[in-house]
């Protein structure tokens, strides 16, 4: 009995700890979307003087930076979970929340045109590349201007 005892208990124990380690804080969820949209910003940003012809396209570059944007723009969506909306320092918006369809819509979309980009990139189609590039930038914008506080 005491051997059957101590097995539930090691069950009951690690359901408990399993339970606990699969729901992060809130805030964890906040840190999570933030870092993954200052990572996108990190990867993308240097482009826009290729974009605007400013600096040389590289091919190599293109390829290495849109390969990481296309695995990071798949990535902020879920930091905005249910019981985030008021959580730390975030510019969120509600509407997040509240128009989670538009919302959705949105981040299909931005993470649609950024493969395109990719794509792009790895053709070495520097025009297209910087024709895409400010398709890419605009989806951002309007995310950012329907669901992110100034």
């Amino acid at each position: 009995m005491k051997t059957l005892s101590k097995i539930a208990l090691a069950l009951g124990l690690s359901a408990l700890a399993a339970s606990a380690m699969a729901q992060p804080k809130p805030e964890n969820f906040v840190k999570q979307r933030q870092s993954a949209f200052a990572l996108i910003g990190w990867y993308f940003s240097p482009m826009a003087a290729v974009a605007r012809g400013e600096q040389p396209f590289n091919k190599a570059d293109a390829e290495a930076r849109t390969a990481r944007l296309v695995t990071l723009a798949s990535m902020p969506w879920e930091g905005f979970a249910p019981g985030t909306e008021n959580v730390g320092n975030t510019k969120a918006k509600p509407e997040i929340w509240s128009q989670q369809a538009k919302f959705k819509a949105a981040a299909d979309k931005m993470q649609e045109e950024m493969g395109k980009l990719a794509a792009l990139a790895k053709a070495g189609d520097e025009a297209g590349f910087k024709k895409q590039f400010g398709v890419v930038g605009g989806t951002c914008k309007a995310c950012h201007d329907d669901f992110r506080n100034k």
